[in-house]
């Protein structure tokens, strides 16, 4: 039974990395759950509460810079309100739409709800390009999230054997 729960926590933490990549898994959260599997499975002696509090907040983190990043980008060039609705429905209509749209719905979402607001293409494009930006930084950070829990959880294995 142990053996197929460390299968089942590794299949987790797999398509969870996988999920980082491909924007339709909820890739940190399923790395969490992963991991809190592992440990459950190994009766917390290699995996413990520092570990998963660790791991948790990680995930966490990651999990909430990706969501708020686009946001952030388009509030940072000066663009209003509509521009970042406009955001935010983009990249949900962008998400039926794979990589090209999870990467040009929420630049024309801002962009249209910019051009919308103050009928300036300048402004528009500014805006667009603010959460294209958004979304780099927080697709960045997410993969930095993914890679520390991968490295916590394999130093801490390493450190378990020896």
């Amino acid at each position: 039974m142990t053996a197929l729960l460390v299968i089942l926590a590794l299949a987790l933490i797999a398509v969870g990395t996988a999920g980082i990549v491909y924007p339709a898994l909820p890739g940190l959260a399923l790395m969490f759950a992963g991991t809190l599997l592992l440990a459950y499975s190994g009766g917390y002696q290699i995996y413990g509460a520092g570990v998963l509090w660790t791991v948790g907040l990680i995930s966490l983190a990651g999990i909430l810079t990706d969501y708020v990043a686009g946001i952030w980008g388009t509030k940072y060039t000066g663009a209003g309100r509509l521009a970042v609705r406009g955001a935010l429905v983009g990249s949900i209509i962008g998400m039926f739409f794979s990589l090209p749209g999870l990467v040009l719905g929420p630049l024309i979402g801002a962009a249209a709800g910019e051009l919308i607001s103050c009928r300036n293409m300048i402004q528009a494009g500014k805006a667009g390009l603010g959460t294209l930006l958004g979304l780099v930084v927080g697709t960045a950070f997410k993969i930095g999230c993914a890679v520390s829990i991968l490295f916590i959880l394999l130093v801490k294995y390493i450190a378990y054997l020896f």
